[in-house]
């Protein structure tokens, strides 16, 4: 049974950074980050594989965001920047096998952590 705990997020203004952290007990072929906002579905927002040469991003984060993984630490980060109103949500990491865009194909979940951005 893989683990995954997020930690990072908090409020920060428009344009501004945040770095999200998750932890995993485990090493997976695949980790993504998700988020999902008030009364809408979870939306995949970056994907990473163990070998760090496969990386994907939603295009509404691409040139912003950048997803990076620490597998001597089973640790993945997602750097944050230009951060913009529509971005609050709560973050969640994810594991799986695949690389995938949709949440069903993961097999285990962190309990996310909330951003906010204010404008």
């Amino acid at each position: 049974q893989v683990h995954l705990v997020e930690s990072g997020g908090g409020l920060v203004q428009a344009g501004g950074s945040l770095r999200l952290s998750c932890a995993a007990s485990g090493l997976y072929n695949m980790m993504g980050w998700f988020r999902q906002a008030p009364g809408k579905e979870r939306e995949f927002v970056a994907g990473i594989s163990a070998n760090t040469l496969n990386i994907w991003y939603a295009d509404s984060v691409k040139g912003r965001f950048t997803v990076s993984r620490d597998n001597d630490r089973n640790m993945m980060y997602l750097q944050m920047n230009v951060l913009k109103p529509e971005d609050t949500a709560v973050y969640y990491c994810a594991a799986g096998h695949v690389f995938a865009t949709a949440p069903g194909h993961y097999d285990f979940w962190g309990q996310g952590t909330q951003v906010t951005v204010s404008s």
